[in-house]
């Protein structure tokens, strides 16, 4: 993992679990939105960055009193063992969790073979 100096964002737990023709990725991104979270695949090089949105709900004559919550980064890079096929990879956002299907490259179709 590395990170920019001066970087002040969170790095994503994840978990990663592999099958004969993909890797399935699960990141925690709380409050990110899809459009908020970029997924960058080089090789066998995975990065992932999201930002969360900070939505300003103020009534007229309201004051903020304390403030916890704010805008956050989330950023993490990884490798895996095996190339990544990006044009047959997908990315799925739901309830905070973001799953990377990542396809390996040269997987080979399931094929029948002739008994002599």
């Amino acid at each position: 993992l590395v990170n920019n100096a001066g970087w002040t964002g969170t790095t994503p737990a994840l978990d990663v679990s592999e099958s004969e023709r993909a890797y399935t990725v699960k990141l925690d991104l709380p409050g990110a939105a899809k459009e908020d979270v970029k997924v960058a695949i080089d090789g066998r090089r995975v990065s992932v960055e999201a930002q969360t949105r900070k939505e300003e709900e103020k009534k007229e004559g309201d004051r903020v009193v304390y403030r916890e919550r704010s805008l956050a980064s989330f950023a993490r890079n990884f490798s895996v063992a095996a190339d990544i096929d990006q044009a047959e990879s997908s990315a799925k956002l739901e309830h905070g969790v973001l799953t990377l299907t990542l396809t390996k490259r040269g997987t080979p179709a399931a094929a029948c073979i002739t008994v002599n």
